[in-house]
This record gives C-alpha cells, structure tokens and sequence, in this order.
C-alpha cells in the first residue's frame, strides 16, 4: 500500500531513518538496508509494518509482513505511520524561517527532509519522558528495553522479535516494586504507575488534550505528578504536534545551541529566551532539528 507524503520535495526517509536509528537498544523498530520495520495495531490486531521508498516522490511503500493472508486495516496502518514520521506536515515555512534565525541558520540544507519523527502511541508519549528524567539518554534507552520487553505485547516473527509498547491497562495494576529491580528509582515508578492510571481511567485522553490550547493542555499534563514543564512539552511536540511546543529545560537543546554559536560555555535561561522566544510556532522544529545536529552524521 502506498503512504501519502505531503511536501514531498521536504521529506526525507533517508534523514528520518538516520533519527530513529540512534540507539543500539532500541526495541520497537528495526533498520535495514534502508528499510523501516515495526509492529503496530490496525483495527486491533498486531501487525508487522515494512516501510520503504517510493519508486517516486510523494509517498511511502508500506508492505504488511504479517500475519500473512490476513485482510488488515490499511487506514490504520496509514494514519499510524503518518503520526509517526509526520508525513502531512509542510516544513516550507519552517525552512524560510531557517535562512534569517542566527541559531538555525544552515539547518535546512544540512537536514533537508527531515520530519519531526514522533511517538504515535499515546501512552509511550507520555511515559517516555517520565522514564528518560534526570538520567542520560544511553541509560534512558536501557531502562525503556526492560521496560518494553518486561510488559510489552511480544511476538517472535521469521525469527525476530517484535514488541507493541506496554498498555497503561498493564501498568496500571503493577507495583513499584515490579520496576525498581529494572533500576527505576521508586519516584520514577510510581509516577509510571500513576500515570497509566490516570490513562486507563480515563482521567486524561488523547483526545481531551487535542481539543484544548496549547497552553491549556500544557497545564493539564503538568498536573499529573512526574510531569513538569519540560515533559509536557515533550508530549505535546512529540504526540499532538503543537509546533510551538519548547522543552526549554532540555540538556541537548542548551548544548546544541552552545555548539551551533560557538559558546564558550551552555547558555544561561536569559540568553536561552533570547534565542528561542523569536521561533513561535517554529519551536517545536526548531528543538528537533537541533537534537539531530547532536547527532554523528
């Protein structure tokens, strides 16, 4: 089946693969002679999605691997991927506004195509940042392997192993104690805990986030315990799109502006807001594409 990209002469697959294959411990997705594979729910069932290059610009060849001779929700699959890899965007206003921001200037050429690679599942979106606190990204990826592979939807495959992300429903009913001997700290696990909770209650949706302003829904994540500023913004770049999303307190980003000028040292909040405050509903890109400059080329 085919995937429609949107301003297909910015999108890149080759830039989004070289994104999503940062880390050797990466569970949900695998890469392969420029091939994206993954499992994914369509109509409720588990299947397994290859993604690769269309013969043409414009759209992405998507072939369900299994379960094989199985009719399948192919609008699912395409709404799945196109969450994931952020095929409807248009980045032509982002990239014009590259050419005369000091921080991003160059960016667009040296990441052309880039998408702002998501998290389409709801709850990963959300518990991802939980988990990825106050630790390095190495270890972060560490502790969602466990994570994932201890309560995730698991099948074997042609000899592969493929995971769905765990369900809050499973999460909800567990206890610290079944997360700190994975070398979660106790805080960290009951803010996991909680979270699904309040998911699987009903207590805060997908949809209910959608439906309200950014900063409304920025207000209603921060509300949950575990969820500051920086993680609400995470989710809300990551999940719902809201492209003036900023995750200011973040590490990379402070670093990644620091190379970019050439500063002597990690600049400080009053010089962060001098930089960021002018991208506006240019934040959210502006974040991604200077994570990815941390990255080897």
């Amino acid at each position: 089946m085919r995937i429609t990209v949107n301003d297909p002469a910015n999108f890149s697959f080759r830039e989004c693969l070289h994104f999503l294959g940062r880390s050797d411990k990466e569970c949900l997705h695998y890469i392969q002679d420029g091939k994206l594979t993954r499992m994914m729910l369509a109509g409720g069932q588990p299947v397994v999605v290859e993604l690769a290059e269309g013969a043409a610009a414009g759209y992405l060849e998507a072939t369900v691997l299994a379960p094989a001779g199985e009719d399948f929700a192919e609008a699912d699959i395409a709404a799945y991927i196109t969450r994931w890899l952020h095929l409807d965007a248009d980045l032509q206003s982002f990239y014009r506004y590259t050419r005369k921001d000091p921080v991003l200037k160059g960016m667009a050429e040296a990441y052309h195509g880039l998408r702002l690679v998501g998290l389409p599942d709801f709850f990963e979106a959300i518990s991802w940042p939980i988990i990825g606190q106050q630790i390095n990204l190495s270890f972060a990826y560490t502790l969602r392997q466990r994570f994932i592979q201890s309560f995730g939807y698991h099948e074997k495959i042609n000899g592969t192993d493929y995971y769905l992300y765990p369900v809050p429903e499973v999460i909800a009913a567990l206890t610290p104690d079944q997360l700190t001997p994975m070398q979660f700290s106790r805080s960290k696990a009951l803010y996991v805990i909680e979270t699904a909770k309040a998911i699987a209650g009903g207590q805060i949706t997908a949809e209910m986030l959608a439906a309200l302003p950014y900063e409304e829904a920025k207000a209603r994540l921060t509300a949950l315990k575990g969820i500051g500023n920086w993680s609400a913004n995470y989710v809300l770049m990551k999940y719902h799109r809201f492209p003036q999303a900023l995750p200011l307190e973040d590490v990379g980003l402070h670093n990644a502006i620091r190379q970019r000028l050439g500063l002597a040292a990690k600049p400080a909040l009053p010089e962060l807001l001098a930089y960021t405050q002018p991208w506006q509903q240019h934040a959210a890109y502006a974040t991604f594409y200077l994570w990815r400059s941390l990255l080897p080329q």
